[in-house]
C-alpha cells in the first residue's frame, strides 16, 4: 500500500516538473531588476528607471438616439459605434527619451476620411534631457483649450464642446508630424509651443504641405484635486495662401451618431450644421487662418466649473471673397454627489478615482455651448450669422478607476439654418460604456 502510494506521489511530482518546464522559466537581466506593475494596464520597468515598457488603451461604446434638426427629415434614427477603440503603447528609453504609439482601430476618433482600416493616433518620441523643457517630435495633435488637454477617457460630456467645431484644425495633427517645445515653470505655470506640417490633401498648388504654429500658457495658481483655479491663452494659425481647401464650418452640435466616420450612424438622414464656408474653396481665395481662445476653471471639493471661448478669422485674399469670422464659446458645471473631487495634472482635468469601491463615484454635469459663425460670401451673404445652442445634461458612474458608464441628454437649437423639413431645434440622448485598461 504504502509502495502504492509512493508511485502516485512520484508520478505527481514527475507531472508537476513537467508543466512547470512548459509553463515557466528563469527570468535574468543583464543590468537593473526590473518591476512588472499590472494597475492601469501592464507595465515592465528597470528599478533604475533607466527603461519601460507599458500597454494599455481604452474602448468607448457610444449608442445615441436623435432627431428634429439632427436629421434631414425631423424622424428618430439611431446610431451605435464605438468611438473610441485605442491599443496604447509608450514607455521609456535611456532615461531621456519617452516614446508613446495609439492606434486607433475604431477610426473615428479624430476628423472625417480616417482610414477604415484605422490609423496612428500619436506616434511620438520626445526627449526630456532638457529639464524642466520636453521636446517631442512626431505624430501627434496640437494643444489648443483646456477640454483637448484633457484626455478623452476623463472629459465630462461625451464629446467636447462644440466650439472646437468652429476650427477643427487647430488641435487635430490631421495625419501630419510636428514638433513641438513643452515646460513647467515651477509648480503654477505651463508652456507648450509647435510647429506642424498637415493636410496633405489640403497641400498648395505646389504640394507644400499647409504649415500651422500653435501656441498654449497656461497659470494655475491653484492645482491640486479638488482645489483648482486655473487660467489659460491659445493661439494658433495656419497659411492657406494657394491652397485649395474644404472651408465648410461644419458642427454636429454634440450628437457624433449623425455623421460617424466608423460604424452606424443616421446614414444619409444625418444632419450637421454648416455655419459658413464653401467646399473645394479654391486656391488663392484666402491666407491666414487665424484662431485664439481662453479657458478657465475652478475646483473644490467635489464640485468644479470651467469655461472656453474660442475666435477664429479667415483672411480673404483675393477681391472677390470676404473675411470669414466665427465665435464660440462653452461654461459646464459639475458636481460629484459621492464627495470625490476630480483629478487635476498642471494645465488638464485628470480621472475621477472613486472612494467607495462598491458603489463607484457618481457625478451631475451640465454645459452648454454656443457658437455662430459671419460668413457674408456667395448664399451667405442674404442670411444673418448662423448660430447653434447646445444644452447637455447628464450623469456618469465611474464603477471602478476602470469602467465608466454614462448618459447624456443633449437638445440643440440653431437661428437661421434649418432641416430639410423646417426643423431648427433637436434633442437626443448618448449612452457610453468605457473601458479603459
Amino acid at each position: 500500500m504504502i509502495r502504492k502510494h509512493f508511485a502516485g506521489f512520484v508520478a505527481s511530482a514527475l507531472a508537476m516538473a513537467v508543466t512547470a518546464q512548459a509553463f515557466a522559466g528563469t527570468v535574468t537581466t543583464d543590468g537593473a531588476d526590473i518591476v512588472v506593475k499590472t494597475k492601469g494596464g501592464l507595465e515592465v520597468a528597470t528599478t533604475d528607471k533607466q527603461y519601460s515598457f507599458k500597454i494599455g488603451g481604452r474602448l468607448q461604446a457610444d449608442y445615441s438616439r436623435f432627431d428634429g434638426f439632427y436629421t434631414n427629415n425631423g424622424n428618430t434614427a439611431d446610431a451605435g459605434y464605438f468611438r473610441r477603440a485605442f491599443l496604447e503603447i509608450g514607455g521609456v528609453l535611456a532615461t531621456d527619451w519617452a516614446y508613446q504609439v495609439n492606434y486607433d482601430f475604431s477610426h473615428n476618433a479624430g476628423g472625417d476620411n480616417r482610414s477604415e482600416d484605422g490609423y496612428f493616433d500619436e506616434a511620438s518620441l520626445a526627449y526630456n534631457g532638457f529639464k524642466p523643457v520636453s521636446i517631442k517630435v512626431g505624430r501627434f495633435d496640437p494643444e489648443f483649450g483646456l477640454e483637448k488637454a484633457t484626455s478623452s477617457k476623463w472629459v465630462t460630456a461625451p464629446e467636447r464642446t462644440a466650439a472646437y467645431d468652429l476650427a477643427d484644425w487647430v488641435n487635430s495633427h490631421n495625419g501630419g508630424l510636428g514638433i513641438q517645445a513643452s515646460s513647467n515653470i515651477g509648480e503654477s505655470v505651463y508652456l507648450s509651443g509647435g510647429v506642424f506640417a498637415k493636410d496633405a490633401t489640403n497641400a498648395d498648388k505646389d504640394g507644400d504641405s499647409t504649415k500651422q504654429f500653435n501656441f498654449r500658457g497656461v497659470f494655475a495658481p491653484l492645482h491640486s484635486d479638488g482645489n483648482v483655479l486655473h487660467f489659460g491663452l491659445n493661439v494658433a494659425q495656419r497659411d492657406l495662401s494657394d491652397t485649395a481647401f474644404d472651408g465648410r464650418i461644419r458642427s454636429r452640435l454634440g450628437m457624433r451618431g449623425v455623421s460617424t466616420d466608423g460604424g452606424q450612424d443616421a446614414g444619409t438622414n444625418g444632419n450637421r450644421l454648416t455655419l459658413a464656408g464653401a467646399n473645394n474653396t479654391p486656391a488663392g481665395a484666402y491666407d491666414t487662418d487665424r484662431a485664439w481662445g481662453l479657458e478657465a476653471a475652478f475646483a473644490t471639493g467635489p464640485f468644479s466649473v470651467q469655461g472656453e471661448y474660442l475666435k477664429r478669422k479667415v483672411e480673404a485674399d483675393a477681391a472677390a471673397y470676404q473675411d470669414i469670422k466665427a465665435t464660440g464659446y462653452t461654461a459646464q458645471v459639475a458636481y460629484t454627489l459621492t464627495g470625490e473631487a476630480r483629478g487635476y495634472k498642471l494645465g488638464k482635468f485628470d480621472a475621477i478615482k472613486p472612494q467607495n469601491k462598491q458603489i463607484g463615484a457618481w457625478e451631475v454635469f451640465y454645459r452648454y455651448d454656443h457658437i455662430e459663425a459671419e460668413d457674408d460670401n456667395g448664399a451667405y451673404a442674404r442670411v444673418g450669422d448662423i448660430e447653434g445652442k447646445v444644452h447637455n445634461l447628464g450623469l456618469n458612474w465611474y464603477a471602478n478607476e476602470s469602467i465608466k458608464l454614462s448618459g447624456t441628454y443633449i437638445k440643440a437649437k440653431v437661428d437661421n439654418a434649418q432641416n430639410a423639413n423646417g426643423d431648427d431645434d433637436g434633442d437626443g440622448f448618448v449612452l457610453r460604456a468605457q473601458y479603459v485598461f
